[in-house]
């Protein structure tokens, strides 16, 4: 005899457009196998929109109802979850924190929100004994967050690498694969969708910033702020660096890095040149990719679709599910102190990696001689040097891949050559993973 089901999960969704979409179709397409997993339906009573007169991508089911006011969510003793899908900051914050102040577990995929505003809604909800869930908010349907909060809950985290924003990966994967320059690669990827109409998070590393945050959070039970973070975008990378690095063996792609240095955080999000051999070399397009070392586990890598209606929404019925087990104790961090303290990161120019430097020059004698000299100088040992390229104007390219150099001593070079009169200016610099 089949066992009697329990009182179906009733979520309230704040946001229909393509992740809530997605996870309404989810929640269609897959309502036998996930009655049959939770042993309870997960239902949508209400759904929060801007505008109630838009069409819609998903047909609601009978009884679920549209709103416009944020109240509906949060005051219906009916709603067992308020599942935060609307995106932005300060509405996003005010519903999740309203949410929580009226007893009801909250799922977000809102990354940004969690970056800057985070520490106060986790506090508000270790204070309620509320589950406050966000796996999709790093790297869509990519379990990264839970596997940062259980399955290496036990490991000291050596490093996590990776490749957060799939609209870069693409962009970058389109100059290299096709030859584009940033321009064309970028007006594709916004034809296709996987960039915003203003990509500006995207390109410039703040997207992948406030996930890496994220993520510092669950490894290490340190709160960053956001300002204190090195970020860099990838609007400097040009087709002739995607070719040089590739003469070098490398890729470039825009990484997200945070390193455990004797209990001080290098950290940061910048393009950098990635060995051929090593996988995240080898992600292409849209995905997503973290390498996640653990003191006991070794290295693991984790790959998939890093945005979209479905894979997110996967990624947020995994959160749902996970609160509307019996028995669960909400484990919003991963770390019982709350609040967790301010990390301490290590100077942005102490960090220490091999360096690739694409110099513009005239076509004269001597050139080399001072460039090497100034790196000399600072330091700064050459592991291989080229030059490329038919004078053009009169100018030619020079290209230095560094051995290991702290950044201070690579900004020291930098600073020579640019006040050297030969040199013209806008010189590339990018760290090598």
């Amino acid at each position: 005899m089949n066992q009697a089901l329990a009182a179906p999960v009733r979520i309230g969704l704040a946001g229909l457009g393509t992740v809530g979409s997605g996870l309404v179709a989810v929640l269609q397409q897959n309502a036998d196998w996930i009655t049959g997993r939770l042993g309870r339906a997960v239902t949508v009573k209400t759904v929060l929109v801007r505008d109630l007169t838009k069409p819609r991508a998903v047909t609601l089911g009978p009884g679920v109802s549209l709103t416009a006011d944020a109240e509906a969510l949060v005051s219906d003793p009916d709603i067992d979850i308020v599942v935060e899908l609307m995106g932005g900051i300060d509405a996003a914050f005010a519903l999740i924190h309203k949410a929580l102040s009226a007893g009801k577990h909250v799922v977000t995929a809102n990354k940004a929100l969690l970056a800057k505003r985070g520490p106060e809604l986790f506090a508000l909800a270790a204070a309620k004994g509320l589950g406050l869930y966000y796996e999709a908010s790093c790297a869509g349907a990519v379990p990264i967050v839970e596997t940062l909060k259980s399955s290496l809950a036990g490991n000291r985290i050596k490093s996590i690498i990776g490749i957060l924003n799939g609209t870069a990966n693409y962009i970058l994967s389109s100059m290299s694969e096709k030859g584009l320059p940033f321009a064309d690669a970028l007006k594709k990827a916004q034809e296709l969708g996987y960039a915003e109409a203003d990509p500006t998070l995207d390109i410039q590393g703040y997207d992948a910033a406030h996930k890496l945050i994220v993520l510092i959070r669950l490894a290490y039970g340190r709160n960053l702020p956001l300002e204190k973070l090195p970020v860099e975008g990838i609007t400097a990378v040009t087709p002739e660096d995607i070719r040089f690095a590739r003469e070098f063996g490398y890729a470039i792609k825009l990484i997200g890095q945070v390193r455990d240095l004797d209990g001080r955080l290098a950290a940061g999000v910048w393009p950098m040149l990635v060995h051929e051999d090593f996988l995240l070399a080898s992600v292409k397009g849209a995905f997503n990719a973290v390498r996640v070392e653990g003191n006991a586990s070794g290295p693991i890598m984790l790959h998939g679709k890093g945005a979209g209606d479905l894979p997110t929404a996967s990624a947020v019925l995994a959160d749902i599910l996970a609160l509307a087990r019996q028995g669960m104790i909400p484990n919003n961090t991963g770390f019982l102190t709350e609040p967790l303290p301010e990390a301490e990161l290590v100077d942005p120019d102490d960090f220490i990696s091999p360096h690739y430097i694409h110099f513009t020059v005239k076509d004269q004698a001597g050139v080399m001689a001072a460039i090497s000299k100034s790196m000399g100088e600072h330091g700064v040992s050459i592991s291989q040097a080229v030059q490329k390229g038919v004078p053009e104007d009169g100018y030619v390219s020079i290209v230095f891949l560094t051995h290991e150099a702290q950044n201070r001593a690579i900004t020291g070079v930098l600073t020579d050559t640019d006040a050297m009169a030969f040199i013209k200016p806008g010189t590339v610099h990018f760290r090598v993973l």
